[in-house]
């Protein structure tokens, strides 16, 4: 059976995509999967989608996994980072950055091999963020987890060495314990994470694995949690990082599928792609 032509018509943005991914894999020798966001928030339901993605990858396959995300469920993270880890088993995984991988999405970037970036690749800060009542204004709103904590350590740390100091006293009155335990909580998963997928392949001590973790969550360093780790930094750090000219063949190529897949995305949602599936989410 062939294709009607609306059929074709329909779907002809999907099979130029497609095709791109088939000639990348062509230079490459590894299977190229896509997981392409720009607003769209890692979530449970992404599981699902990458399994399928997986569906026709041979055992022990050579897999680059290009990957452009703001981030989201850092459980989610860990989960989609294990499932290509295990298809892969003893062959090699590259995430590629094509323009930013943040927060939970540089967690799976650290479950790789290695990372492959070029002058526009970013990956961020792993500090989570949190959501939560805003009691002045009655709705919600976001706190990074180890500002939170740094904040409430620094005015206790005032207040014992004052316990007059009006000021510590005050701040102090309001913070919530069961916010600040669950911010300690969450940014201490999100640091234990990142070391153990660190471990899987590109940082095999845990001390420096644990160490890296912490850099990443540091808000001392990291001033906002969209601040850009470029390749330099993230090679500095101590990550397994390929760079690639912009202007080269490859990168050119990767660069022009991420456009076209970057222009096709759902409102707010996520594009998953290979050369046999394409599933808009």
């Amino acid at each position: 059976m062939r294709r009607t032509p609306l059929f074709e018509a329909i779907n002809a943005a999907r099979y130029s995509r497609q095709t791109l991914i088939r000639e990348i894999e062509a230079q490459t020798g590894n299977t190229l999967l896509c997981i392409v966001s720009e607003h769209g928030q890692i979530a449970k339901s992404h599981a699902t989608a990458v399994v399928d993605l997986l569906h026709n990858v041979p055992n022990g396959a050579d897999i680059d996994l290009l990957l452009n995300s703001p981030g989201g469920d850092i459980d989610t993270a860990e989960k989609l980072t294990t499932l290509v880890r295990k298809k892969a088993g003893a062959g090699t995984i590259r995430v590629i950055v094509p323009d930013y991988a943040k927060s939970a999405a540089t967690l799976i970037a650290l479950g790789a091999d290695q990372v492959v970036m070029s002058d526009t690749s970013e990956l961020g800060p792993i500090d989570p963020q949190v959501t939560l009542p805003d009691t002045a204004g009655g709705g919600t709103s976001i706190h990074s987890a180890r500002s939170y904590i740094d904040a409430y350590e620094q005015h206790a740390q005032a207040l014992r060495t004052d316990p007059e100091d009006p000021v510590a006293r005050l701040m102090l009155n309001k913070f919530d314990p069961a916010v600040l335990e669950k911010l300690t909580r969450a940014s201490k998963r999100s640091t234990v994470i990142a070391s153990e997928l660190l471990q899987t392949a590109m940082i095999k001590r845990k001390d420096d694995a644990d160490a890296l973790a912490a850099k990443l969550s540091d808000t001392a360093q990291w001033h906002s949690h969209g601040q850009m780790i470029g390749h330099e930094h993230c090679s500095g750090l101590g990550l397994t990082v390929t760079y690639l000219d912009p202007r080269s063949d490859l990168w050119e190529t990767l660069w022009r599928l991420y456009c076209l897949q970057a222009y096709s995305l759902p409102t707010g949602g996520t594009l998953f792609e290979s050369k046999v599936a394409s599933l808009p989410l």
